[in-house]
């Protein structure tokens, strides 16, 4: 039964202010969980800064799909490189497993065509066995599911297998592509052959 009168009223009045409070504690939980996500794993970076938000790592004009953070094993897409006439399938992940199979994409570094540096890996003796031949000026286009990206190459290095420069962050979309170096050294290359390259066109 249901109470009436002046009581009656006071223990509606006390259960809807319970449920209200009820909500808003719920609501406060969700957005603490939501505060503590790590929007990417982009801190793991050797020597980076973490980012603050989605749109400074990534830029306002990136679509959502370059957001989504694929799992390893996932194919990304194709990476082309026109002067040498070669297209590679490219695999989230750098362990041997996805190196096997195409060029892998460094995990927490940003997605092809993000505002920041996507790293690509990918072996001497398959998949990048002509990657010396490479000059700066030519071109490297990456094709995802979020798009076409055309990166023109601005540097090409050669460091140590240690070398802290390579997988960090920049203030814009960058491509840097590694191998092993020399590419004919007989057993584990000392050095690292690296590419890399500034988005041109999207």
């Amino acid at each position: 039964m249901y109470k009436t009168g002046f009581f009656g009223r006071i223990s509606w009045v006390r259960g809807v202010c319970l449920g209200l409070v009820a909500i808003g504690i719920g609501c406060m939980g969700v957005a603490l969980i939501g505060i503590a996500q790590p929007i990417d794993s982009v801190a793991s970076y050797p020597g980076s800064r973490a980012s603050a938000s989605a749109a400074s790592t990534y830029g306002s004009t990136a679509s959502l799909a370059v957001l989504a953070h694929p799992q390893v094993g996932n194919k990304l897409g194709v990476l082309s490189i026109p002067s040498l006439g070669q297209k590679f399938p490219m695999v989230e992940g750098t362990s041997a497993s996805e190196l096997k199979r195409g060029v892998g994409h460094f995990r927490g570094s940003a997605m092809p065509g993000g505002n920041d540096n996507c790293v690509l890996s990918g072996h001497r003796d398959t998949v990048f066995t002509k990657l010396g031949r490479l000059k700066k000026g030519n071109r490297l286009v990456v094709t995802t599911a979020a798009g076409t990206f055309t990166y023109k190459i601005r540097q090409i290095r050669i460091v140590g297998t240690n070398d802290k420069t390579v997988v960090v962050h920049t203030d814009h979309a960058v491509l840097t592509v590694t191998t092993c170096y020399p590419f004919r050294y007989v057993g584990s290359a000392p050095k690292r052959f690296v590419l890399v390259a500034d988005l041109v066109t999207r």
